[in-house]
């Protein structure tokens, strides 16, 4: 699976107006309804899924990233989006820093094989400092979008 497969393009929030992290999710998850990725009726049910899992733990990873996913009943195939606010977000992160990239996750609660690819992915680009440091530089959804691509040609 590549990161570009995930990766709604139309979605992505190059300067997030979110400034805590329920706000973020919730700009991204209306991103995914914009792109017409997600059901706009289902928006709400999508959002307080995700804040629950991210009540369980936080999904703010650490090195400026936070990573929120859930499974979600009705979504067709896993779609990601990424969203950046360089001024940074409290994600309750296990470092403790700020949140500056927020890459979030949706996937079909019936196929957890293809959550848990989507989610190896994932991990594999933003583990690599190179990574976070293409995507911080980026300024517009293009650059975004050209970054992930060729991410996925430099992982292959």
């Amino acid at each position: 699976m590549k990161l570009s497969d995930l990766i709604v393009t139309d979605a992505i929030v190059p300067h997030l107006a979110a400034t805590n992290r329920d706000d973020a999710i919730a700009e991204l998850i209306a991103a995914l309804v914009d792109a017409g990725a997600l059901p706009a009726d289902g928006a709400g049910d999508i959002s307080a899924a995700v804040l629950k899992r991210e009540a369980q733990v936080s999904t703010g990873i650490g090195k400026g990233v936070a990573f929120p996913h859930a499974r979600i009943k009705g979504v067709r195939r896993a779609v990601a989006v990424i969203g950046r606010r360089p001024e940074g977000i409290d994600f309750k992160s296990l470092d403790g820093q700020p949140v500056e990239m927020v890459l979030l996750l949706l996937s079909n609660s019936e196929d957890p094989d293809e959550h848990l690819e989507a989610m190896e992915t994932i991990f594999q680009h933003v583990h690599r400092q190179a990574f976070r440091d293409q995507l911080k530089a980026c300024e517009t959804r293009e650059e975004i979008a050209a970054m992930v691509q060729t991410a996925d040609s430099a992982a292959a």
